[in-house]
């Protein structure tokens, strides 16, 4: 396992698309951290103090810039006739959220994080210990 960590942050806006209204831009923190180097975490501003977080993979994130990709809670896809915009879908009990996003902005991301962690060597980076520990009871750690 390596221990010298990172957490990578991005800032961008994607736009919330509004059914019959003009699409709201929504400030979106990328964060990738190298102790959970399979993960993307996209936080979505949702208030002037709020924030909604999902996490999704980081495989998902590459595999939806260039084809549709997901099908669970997060799904990412090129937007149809345009190479500058990627759809991001994310969708809970409570009803989705449909986004535009930049696809450059999106890419510049993901190099970075290939910058740090290799696809391939994710394995290096994780504790199984560590992650064990947060697994169990606390009762019985």
């Amino acid at each position: 396992m390596r221990n010298d960590h990172m957490t990578l942050r991005a800032t961008m806006v994607f736009d919330l698309l509004v059914p019959e209204a003009p699409a709201v831009p929504v400030e979106v923190e990328l964060r990738y951290d190298t102790r959970d180097p399979y993960a993307v975490t996209a936080a979505f501003r949702s208030g002037p103090s709020g924030w909604v977080e999902w996490c999704f993979a980081r495989d998902l994130l590459a595999d939806g810039l260039i084809a549709e990709a997901g099908n669970g809670d997060v799904r990412i896809r090129p937007v149809p006739g345009s190479m500058e915009l990627v759809e991001l879908v994310v969708s809970s009990p409570a009803g989705l959220a449909m986004f535009e996003a930049p696809a450059q902005e999106l890419a510049d991301f993901l190099d970075r994080t290939y910058d740090s962690v290799l696809p391939g060597n994710e394995s290096h980076w994780v504790s199984v210990d560590d992650a064990l520990i947060t697994l169990m009871p606390r009762d019985l750690a």
